[in-house]
């Protein structure tokens, strides 16, 4: 069952401020998985004349799973509950663009693959239009 988000802002459920916040949007989540967008500017890290370096996609897919994961604590413990960020390891990642240009969006679907207490593994596609630009798998663990 899809999640509706009405109730809740980006900043309830992400530790991310001002421009290291990268998701514009939360298209879809659940339990699960979520589904974000996020438009290229001058202001995200990692950017320049020609867009952005492909290594930001690594961070797209971490907050992705962070919306997932953040709606999940609001659940179980509450709005207010700590916000404490995950510790993010890169178990895989294909990067299959160099740079992702200026003003493009990204979709980025993230999935918990495996759950266990507070270490998750989450595998995460991006696209920009219908192009696959990504593949990674990250490993989340939070104290």
């Amino acid at each position: 069952m899809i999640t509706k988000l009405s109730n809740y802002t980006l900043d309830d459920i992400l530790p991310h401020r001002g421009y290291m916040l990268l998701i514009d949007e939360i298209l879809e989540v659940d339990a699960a998985h979520a589904v974000t967008s996020s438009t290229i500017t001058k202001s995200y890290p990692l950017t320049g004349i020609n867009g952005a370096q492909a290594l930001i996609m690594v961070e797209f897919a971490a907050q992705t799973a962070g919306v997932c994961n953040g709606l999940n604590r609001i659940k179980e413990k509450g709005v207010d509950s700590s916000k404490m960020g995950w510790l993010v390891g890169i178990k895989r990642a294909q990067l299959l663009v160099d740079r992702i240009p200026m003003g493009a969006t990204v979709l980025t679907r993230s999935e918990n693959i495996h759950n266990y207490d507070n270490l998750r593994e989450v595998a995460a596609v991006l696209h920009m239009d219908e192009t696959l630009i990504g593949e990674i798998t990250l490993q989340l663990y939070q104290l």
